[in-house]
């Protein structure tokens, strides 16, 4: 049973699954368009409700904290373009980790993803009340 979830699929294995689908995505995004998206991504309304507050308690160490989360994206991004040159099919985290870690973990960031996507939007529905 333990071996059945954690069972992975390979780069070949996910490249062919991806390949005999009906339906292809066409590359037509740029290079510009994806890093203002990954910006958008990044940045998000979340920073605008909590600057003021963030700023009154930690003081002048909240520009470090713009400092090291700034290295920390920088680095997130360069694994996600290893990653889909690794593995180019669409699916994102979920294909990464189904690939490196196995079904059952691709399963549970599979679902933190659309947990996350679902509570980022009460920060954002609280700082506009």
């Amino acid at each position: 049973m333990l071996r059945s979830l954690l069972r992975k699929k390979s780069i070949t294995t996910a490249s062919v699954d991806a390949d005999g689908h009906a339906s292809e995505l066409k590359k037509v995004l740029t290079a510009r368009d994806l890093t203002l998206l990954g910006i958008a991504a990044i940045i998000g309304a979340g920073i605008f409700s909590t600057i003021g507050h963030a700023s009154f308690n930690g003081g002048p160490a909240v520009s470090l904290l713009f400092v090291f989360t700034a290295f920390a994206c920088v680095f997130t991004a360069l694994s996600y373009a290893q990653f889909a040159s690794t593995v180019p099919v669409s699916g994102s985290a979920y294909t990464y980790a189904y690939v490196s870690f196995g079904e059952f973990f691709a399963w549970v960031i599979g679902w933190a993803l659309i947990l996350e996507y679902a509570v980022s939007n009460m920060v954002v529905a609280i700082s506009w009340s």
